[in-house]
């Protein structure tokens, strides 16, 4: 016999504990809650990571380091190898990367970077330039336009 196969009412579930109803229950006086301390009152919660009063292993854990991830400013990078796909004389901003696959978010700080070659006269506006990137733009005839609205 199974207990999911059961099917009539009688032991289809258990009843559940009479907390407090007499010694005769098994579960009178304390109803199963122990003797003194916190852990005896109904609107008492322990805190996740609550160990009883004991110094929590978080804090027995030394700290070490520090993160600078939360005052990081994060760009989405695009090499200048990557713009040549667009037709000369073009006006490259965010959305225009993001149409061709360059970028995923169009609202997003942008980044040029100098990695490769331009060789189309293009104008090109992104949150931010390197030095080798912005003087490759101009280079090939264009312009680099920091995005004010961006960064």
């Amino acid at each position: 016999m199974k207990l999911d196969e059961i099917i009539s009412e009688a032991g289809k579930s258990k009843s559940r504990r009479r907390l407090g109803r007499g010694n005769g229950s098994g579960h009178g006086k304390t109803a199963g809650r122990g003797h003194k301390g916190r852990g005896q009152h109904a609107s008492t919660v322990k805190r996740l990571g609550y160990e009883g009063g004991q110094n929590p292993a978080i804090a027995r854990l030394p700290k070490r380091g520090f993160s600078n991830a939360r005052f990081r400013t994060d760009y989405q990078i695009v090499n200048v190898a990557d713009l040549d796909r667009f037709d000369g004389g073009a006006c490259v901003d965010a959305e225009a990367m993001a149409a061709a696959g360059l970028i995923d978010e169009p609202g997003d700080l942008v980044k040029i970077l100098g990695n490769g070659e331009l060789t189309k006269k293009l104008t090109v506006v992104a949150s931010k330039f390197s030095g080798a990137a912005a003087e490759k733009i101009v280079r090939a005839g264009g312009t680099a336009k920091a995005d004010q609205e961006q960064g």
